[in-house]
């Protein structure tokens, strides 16, 4: 009988006792125990399991019900290492996630962290010797557990916590933070980022920074954001991100775990089609699938490929970063939809007033929130060089969607849908009148300043046709005849139209006319047989269209 897939569950005790269906992760805590570092920070896209996992770190080392807890382990990966015997149930675990506090302002985010904090020390007011603390700790403690401290007993809450557990415990405690982060995208988003900033950056270090009475920290969180003085002067952190091969197997699922519940669930048949929609990501040098749109894909009835994991959050922020980026990123963007791939390097330190301010913070930033893949390319004056590519094709969608509205953002949609049904009807005096419009209101004098101007136009009328690709194939720069031609539409029901279209812009050097330049380029695609490949695939109905720009005049000739 196959086991339930629980999609949500991040608490690992309820998984185990329910005998859900659990891919064995249980390995990291060695890796955790043999770590030397002090502080450990794990950062991840989101729903790639850092909850589960801490919730598992918490379970594997917290005193309180060792023995119940230690039944949880039985029969799994770290229950054959010596270290379950003496590390498990060893340690007071404090588990502290920020992962609800989006609040729209500073106070209110304040004042839910002031909550949390209180259910914290909630959970050890029976672990705590009251009589072996200060009279002025004890204090402390009942106005954080009342919910009337100061903010500077707020900031200390967590040092003061570990210091309270060593004295009434004898052990030095575990301190697990998960979503770190979360309140600073938050505050960017709601703009209170410079007061967030300023008080993580007190909370955290009071905890972390050469607390003597803490045996471990262990961060999880998106991004790593260390340049913002978060971790100012915190030397005793290990960050392990993504591009390092450390922790790299126990976030998300290896080739080997997907192949195991595929076949636990009868669907090896699917697995080349399950991987090209959900997969892609490289964790240090090991293949990654995205745990949340497989699991939600295995648990599915109709088993329908649709976008899980790109609809599991807001991507306001990224349609934002995209729209309002430089043309040059939006060029990279629209290669990268072409299932193409650009060398950049990566700023592993996110710095969110840089986010619209440089290209490669805006990369990076995509990199590390799942959105793009990076594969080690190369090292080179001091610098490594990675190849980004979209992950997958449920990735892919959401860029197609969100280009589209790009162009759609200066005209009503009806007008876009009016343009594309005269190009595919072949009513071109219609096609080049709407096509004007949108050259018109949508590109900038700033953005046709470019070197690359006919890759502008290229990618501008990329982005304005990927809304047929239901209906089209749509390709650029593919080799057929004699060359490559810029952009064609190949139906898939071979009894409609195929269109090839050549760009040109006006060579003023020559006082070349518009006429000339329509010329030249219906004339290229017939010297080199352009249509070749795709007359060869069985299309016969092949129509052939220049198009040329002069800055913001566009004019179409077939």
């Amino acid at each position: 009988m196959k086991k339930a897939i629980k999609i949500g569950t991040s608490d690992f005790k309820k998984i185990i006792e329910e005998n859900t269906y659990y891919v064995d992760k249980t390995p990291m805590i060695k890796e955790v125990i043999n770590d030397p570092s002090e502080v450990i920070l794990l950062p991840r896209p989101r729903r790639f399991g850092k909850t589960l996992n801490m919730s598992m770190l918490y379970y594997f080392f917290d005193q309180k019900n060792a023995q119940e807890n230690r039944k949880l382990f039985e029969g799994l990966k770290i229950s054959k290492e010596p270290e379950y015997e003496t590390e498990q149930g060893k340690y007071p675990v404090i588990l502290i996630s920020f992962k609800d506090i989006k609040d729209l302002t500073f106070e209110d985010a304040l004042s839910n962290i002031r909550n949390i904090i209180s259910s914290t020390y909630k959970q050890f007011e029976n672990q705590i010797n009251f009589k072996k603390i200060q009279k002025d700790e004890r204090n402390i403690f009942k106005s954080i557990l009342e919910r009337k401290s100061e903010k500077i007993d707020t900031i200390n809450s967590l040092k003061l916590l570990t210091e309270i557990l060593y004295t009434s415990t004898g052990t030095k405690p575990i301190l697990l933070i998960d979503e770190y982060d979360t309140p600073i995208h938050a505050s960017y988003t709601n703009q209170y980022y410079d007061s967030m900033v300023n008080f993580m950056s007190m909370f955290l270090g009071a905890a972390l920074k050469d607390n003597i009475h803490l045996h471990k920290g262990i961060l999880t969180g998106t991004l790593r954001i260390s340049r913002e003085s978060i971790f100012t002067g915190l030397n005793n952190i290990s960050v392990y991100s993504l591009l390092n091969s450390e922790y790299s197997s126990w976030f998300g699922f290896t080739n080997d775990e997907l192949s195991q519940l595929l076949k636990d669930y009868d669907l090896e048949p699917l697995e080349s089609s399950i991987k090209a929609w959900y997969n892609g990501y490289i964790f240090g040098n090991k293949e990654i699938y995205n745990p949340w749109s497989i699991l939600n894909f295995v648990k599915s009835e109709d088993k329908r490929f649709i976008a899980h994991w790109v609809n599991t959050a807001n991507n306001d922020l990224i349609k934002e970063l995209i729209v309002d980026s430089s043309s040059a990123v939006r060029l990279e963007l629209q290669e990268l939809l072409k299932g193409k791939s650009i060398i950049k390097v990566l700023d592993e330190n996110i710095v969110f007033k840089d986010l619209k301010k440089s290209e490669n913070v805006v990369f990076s930033f995509l990199v590390f929130s799942g959105y793009l893949k990076a594969k080690l390319a190369k090292f080179e004056d001091t610098d490594y060089w990675y190849e980004l590519s979209t992950p997958n094709e449920e990735v892919r969608k959401l860029f197609s969607t969100i280009i589209l509205q790009w162009m759609e953002d200066s005209l009503v949609r009806p007008q876009l849908q009016n343009l594309l049904q005269a190009l595919v009807e072949g009513n071109i005096p219609v096609f080049e009148r709407l096509l004007s419009q949108f050259v018109l209101t949508s590109l900038s004098y700033h953005t046709l300043s470019t070197d690359h101007i006919e890759k502008v136009y290229q990618s501008f009328m990329l982005g304005l046709l990927v809304s047929l690709a239901d209906q089209y194939e749509l390709t650029s720069e593919k080799e057929s005849g004699f060359g490559r031609y810029d952009l064609a539409l190949v139906p898939h029901n071979k009894n409609k139209k195929a269109i090839i279209m050549e760009f040109k812009t006006i060579d003023d050097f020559y006082d070349e006319t518009k006429d000339q330049a329509l010329e030249s380029a219906l004339k290229q695609i017939e010297d080199r047989q352009y249509e070749t490949a795709i007359k060869q695939r069985g299309y016969s109905d092949i129509l052939k269209m220049a198009v040329v720009f002069d800055g913001k005049r566009v004019w179409v000739k077939v």
